[in-house]
């Protein structure tokens, strides 16, 4: 029990559904819980708007807005995205995909947005719905009886505490992971294991006409850069790079950055001349997952039960459908507690599916092969527009991209078996980058 709560003798609050975290996840659940009618609080430790990174949306997210209401108001903010480009600097090519050209036409763009206004216009849409939302006030604790939540403990940024007993908790604190860290539920991805350097630039050279807002990934020696153009005139520029490479910083974090990009000349043209007109920052950008989704009245959505590689842009869809999934459990327990069991059965389908399908490529997305397979695609039994569903955020639905989708896995291990040697070369690598740093530290290595 925190500290705080010893002294506390007023009864506490109460809702229907607590919120935590006011994230694409949590705004996204509590309003559409609040718009079904119920008592929702939404409890958010930092006030909007805030700076944070993840600025590329997905085809996917679009509908998504819709049902949310706040089309009109992200169109405003955003610039479109009509395609993803894979850079190789190692040999100049590069590949667009055309989001149109994917499985269902129906969906041919995204948006690339500011963040700190796209989640603002989220967080206020779920209080003009109807949730209680209340900023600056960070959750400390969930207490526990025969394995439900029964009694949430916050501060207030003014040094006030607070309690609320509620029916049900999300838990859509982020990569804060409350839940999962209070239950240990936690489990660090040992196929995966990266950091990210990022910041903004003004002057960037972004292509013409409507290529201007396509996202840009360029592939370099320790991992991958991003390249996203913002409506204002910013460019958001990342590197997410392996621990090894990372360890061996002995500049500035600002000159390690730049040092970073001149490994890879296509991103280093297009920002000569550019200006940076933010502090670098840099984040642990460890993947991992939670061993569960949910319990008998709590759920765990977006970054809170499961954190990917962002190389797919998946973030914030995966947030925002986890949020619609947790409302649809949520109101369908409620209404028919005798059939809370396949309800919750639902959302965790739904919950595991996003992580599992993007971490097969993400697993693998700078091998050999598969940078092979992104820089010659071919559309044979419908391989190519399988693909650009998956990377356009079209795989909750109904549209038949499995087969194709398993044909291409199949045509990689293939062509990976057909290059065993630079294969097993690029496996031993890519053990030997990912490796902790505090793995390493434990062994002595």
């Amino acid at each position: 029990m925190p500290p705080e709560a010893a002294c506390r003798t007023d009864p506490p609050k109460s809702c229907d559904i607590l919120v935590i975290g006011g994230g694409p996840a949590g705004s996204t659940a509590a309003g559409m819980l609040a718009a079904r009618g119920c008592d929702v609080v939404l409890l958010e430790k930092a006030r909007h708007p805030r700076f944070h990174i993840g600025e590329s949306l997905l085809p996917a997210n679009l509908p998504l807005l819709e049902r949310l209401g706040v089309s009109a108001e992200v169109r405003a903010i955003g610039v479109e995205k009509w395609a993803a480009e894979f850079v190789s600097p190692w040999d100049g090519r590069r590949q667009e995909f055309e989001f149109a050209e994917s499985w269902d036409k129906s969906m041919p763009f995204a948006y690339q947005v500011r963040r700190s206004k796209f989640d603002e216009i989220l967080i206020r849409r779920a209080g003009a719905l109807g949730a209680k939302v209340v900023e600056g006030c960070c959750v400390r604790d969930v207490e526990f009886a025969n394995g439900r939540a029964m009694l949430v403990h916050a501060r207030h940024d003014d040094g006030r505490a607070d309690r609320w007993r509620a029916k049900w908790v999300v838990d859509a604190s982020g990569r804060d992971t409350l839940l999962g860290g209070r239950l240990q539920v936690k489990r660090r991805s040992r196929k995966h294991n990266s950091a990210a350097i990022y910041a903004h630039f003004t002057g960037a050279r972004r292509e013409a006409g409507k290529r201007e807002g396509n996202i840009s990934i360029f592939w370099f020696d320790h991992g991958w850069f991003w390249f996203i153009p913002l409506a204002d005139g910013a460019t958001s520029v990342g590197a997410v790079v392996w621990p090894r490479y990372l360890k061996n910083r002995r500049t500035s974090l600002r000159e390690f950055f730049a040092d970073t990009i001149e490994l890879c000349a296509p991103l280093r043209e297009r920002l000569d001349g550019a200006r940076l007109v933010t502090e670098v920052e840099a984040t642990g950008n460890y993947s991992y997952t939670c061993d569960r989704t949910h319990g008998s009245n709590y759920l765990l959505i977006g970054d809170a039960y499961a954190f990917i590689d962002p190389v797919f842009s998946s973030g914030v869809m995966l947030a925002m459908n986890g949020g619609m999934a947790a409302a649809e459990a949520i109101v369908s327990c409620l209404g028919d507690p005798k059939g809370a069991a396949r309800a919750l059965k639902r959302f965790d389908r739904v919950t595991r599916h996003g992580p599992k399908q993007y971490g097969w490529f993400i697993h693998r997305v700078t091998n050999p092969a598969m940078r092979e397979l992104f820089l010659a695609p071919r559309n044979i039994w419908r391989v190519q527009e399988a693909l650009l569903s998956v990377l356009g955020g079209d795989i909750f639905g109904r549209t038949p991209i499995w087969g194709s989708v398993r044909l291409f896995k199949s045509i990689y291990y293939l062509s990976s078996l057909m290059h065993l040697g630079r294969t097993l070369q690029a496996a031993r690598r890519r053990k030997h980058d990912i490796r902790s740093v505090e793995a390493e530290r434990m062994t002595g290595g």
